[in-house]
C-alpha cells in the first residue's frame, strides 16, 4: 500500500477549505489556474452553488456539528473542533491520492494539522495560502488574552511550521511570518479576475433596468418625455436606434461591498452619509447619491435597521444581494468605491478593493497598517481615516460630477494606465515555477 501511494498522485492537488467556497474566490481561482494547467483538481468544501468548470469533483465537508448546542460554549467549541477533524480528515483520506494539498488559512483549526497527517499518509506536499491569521479573527469576539485565542495562536505558529510551502497575501505578513513564526513565505497579491473590468454603457442600461424591477434608486426620477425612450435613473436608451445615453442630472452611483462582519463598521459610512446630505442642504453644488451596498452577513440586520431610520431628501440606500454575474458589472458601472474593511491582523488586503481597481474604479478606502501595499493615496484612491474625513473627501470627489475633469477622473485615468497584472499573469509568475520545481 506504501508503494503504491508513492508512485501516484502525479498532477493531482486537493484545494481545501474548511467553509464556503463562495465566500473564497481566491480559492477557486487557485483551482481554476491548476485546471488550466492541466492538474487534475479535487476541491474539498462546504457543498455550494459555485460551479468551476475542469475541476475534477467537489467533496462536501458535513455540517452537522453546527446544530450541536448542549452545554457551556467552551465545550461546545471543543466538540465542534473534534467532530470538524474527524469529518475532515475521513474525507481527505477518501479522495484520489493527490501531489499537493493547498489548504486556505484561515480557517486553520483544526484544517492544518489533519491536512498535514493527510500528506503524510498520501506522502504529499502541503502548502498553506495565508489569507490571515485566525486568531485574530477569533480575537475580535473574545479579545486578544482569551485561552482560547491563545490556544489558536501557538496552534497555528506551531502547525503552520509543518508546510512544505506558504503563500500569503501582503509582503507585511511575509515579514511577519518569517519574524514571529519562522515561516517562509512567497507573496501572491489577490488581483482580479479578467471579468472584472469596465462595463459598456449598453450593459450598464441593461443591468440598471434589471436592478429597477425590485430597487427603487435605479428606477427613473422622471417620467420619460418619449414613449420610445427606455429609462433608468442613470441611463436612457432610444428604443427607435438602441443609442443609450446617461441621463442628465443623474446620480452618482456610489458601492460598497461586504459581509456585514464585526471588522467593517458602516456607522461610519451612513456618519459620512449624513454630512453629505448637510452640504447639500447647506447649498453645496453636489449630484444626489445612490448607494449601493452588497453581500450577506450576520450583521445585515442591524445595519439595514440603523439604514431604516435615516431620512435622506438627497440619498437612496439599498443593500441587494447580487447574482454572480451581476456584482462585476455594477463595479464596472460605479463612479466610486467605499471600503470599510479593517484587517483583523494588519496583515491581509481587502479582495473588494482588488475587485474595483480591476473594474478601474477609484477607492476610498478606511486606513489600516499595510493598505498602502494596495491603495496609493492621491493616486488612485483616497485613504480615510473616519467618518469625518470621508465625508470631506466625498464633496471634494463629487464636486465636479459628472465632468470628465477633477480628481475623481484623474485616479480613474490612473487605474486605466497602470495596466496591472490579472489574476492569471500573476498565479503563472509566483505559483506555477513552484509547482515546476516539484513535479
Amino acid at each position: 500500500l506504501w508503494r503504491r501511494r508513492a508512485a501516484g498522485g502525479a498532477g493531482r492537488v486537493c484545494v481545501a477549505v474548511l467553509g464556503d467556497l463562495g465566500r473564497s474566490p481566491r480559492m477557486q481561482y487557485h483551482a481554476l489556474s491548476l485546471a488550466r494547467h492541466g492538474h487534475s483538481v479535487q476541491l474539498l468544501c462546504y457543498l455550494h452553488r459555485v460551479e468551476l468548470r475542469n475541476c475534477r469533483s467537489a467533496l462536501g465537508i458535513g455540517k452537522v456539528f453546527y446544530h450541536f448546542v448542549v452545554g457551556p460554549k467552551l465545550f461546545q467549541y471543543v466538540v465542534k473542533v473534534i467532530v470538524q477533524t474527524i469529518q475532515l480528515l475521513y474525507t481527505m483520506l477518501k479522495i484520489d491520492q493527490p501531489s499537493y494539498i493547498l489548504l486556505q488559512n484561515p480557517p486553520g483549526l483544526p484544517s492544518i494539522a489533519v491536512a498535514w497527517v493527510a500528506c503524510l499518509f498520501w506522502r504529499s506536499k502541503l502548502i498553506i495560502d495565508w489569507h490571515n491569521y485566525g486568531y485574530t479573527i477569533m480575537s475580535l469576539n473574545h479579545g486578544r488574552n482569551h485561552p482560547l485565542v491563545q490556544i489558536a495562536k501557538w496552534y497555528e505558529k506551531l502547525f503552520g511550521r509543518l508546510s512544505d510551502y506558504n503563500l500569503c497575501v501582503t509582503n507585511a505578513m511575509k515579514e511577519d511570518l518569517w519574524v514571529n513564526c519562522n515561516i517562509k513565505a512567497v507573496t501572491l497579491y489577490d488581483k482580479p479576475a479578467s471579468y472584472f473590468k469596465e462595463t459598456p454603457l449598453e450593459l450598464q442600461h441593461h443591468l440598471y433596468m434589471k436592478l429597477a424591477k425590485d430597487y427603487e434608486p435605479f428606477k427613473p426620477r422622471t417620467e420619460s418625455l418619449s414613449w420610445k425612450t427606455e429609462r433608468s435613473a442613470f441611463t436612457e436608451m432610444d428604443e427607435k436606434n438602441g443609442c443609450v445615453v446617461k441621463t442628465k442630472g443623474r446620480p452618482a452611483l456610489l458601492i460598497s461591498s461586504t459581509s456585514w462582519t464585526e471588522d467593517e463598521d458602516f456607522s461610519v459610512l451612513l456618519k459620512a452619509l449624513e454630512d453629505y446630505e448637510r452640504y447639500i442642504n447647506e447649498g453645496v453644488k453636489l449630484p444626489p447619491l445612490v448607494c449601493v451596498i452588497t453581500g450577506k452577513g450576520p450583521l445585515k440586520d442591524y445595519y439595514n435597521g440603523l439604514i431604516n431610520k435615516l431620512h435622506f431628501k438627497h440619498i437612496q440606500i439599498c443593500t441587494p444581494w447580487l447574482e454572480a454575474e451581476d456584482y462585476p458589472l455594477l463595479l464596472g458601472s460605479a463612479d466610486l468605491g467605499v471600503c470599510l474593511h479593517k484587517s483583523s491582523s494588519g496583515l491581509d488586503l481587502p479582495m473588494k478593493v482588488v475587485d474595483m481597481f480591476g473594474c478601474c474604479l477609484p477607492v476610498c478606502a478606511i486606513y489600516f497598517e499595510c493598505l498602502h501595499e494596495l491603495v496609493k493615496h492621491n493616486e488612485n484612491g483616497l485613504i480615510f481615516r473616519d467618518s469625518n474625513e470621508l465625508a470631506e473627501q466625498l464633496k471634494m470627489l463629487f464636486s465636479e460630477f459628472p465632468t470628465l475633469e477633477g480628481k475623481l477622473q484623474s485616479f480613474r485615468k490612473n487605474l486605466r494606465a497602470s495596466k496591472q497584472l490579472r489574476w492569471d499573469e500573476s498565479w503563472d509568475q509566483t505559483v506555477l515555477p513552484l509547482l515546476r520545481q516539484n513535479d
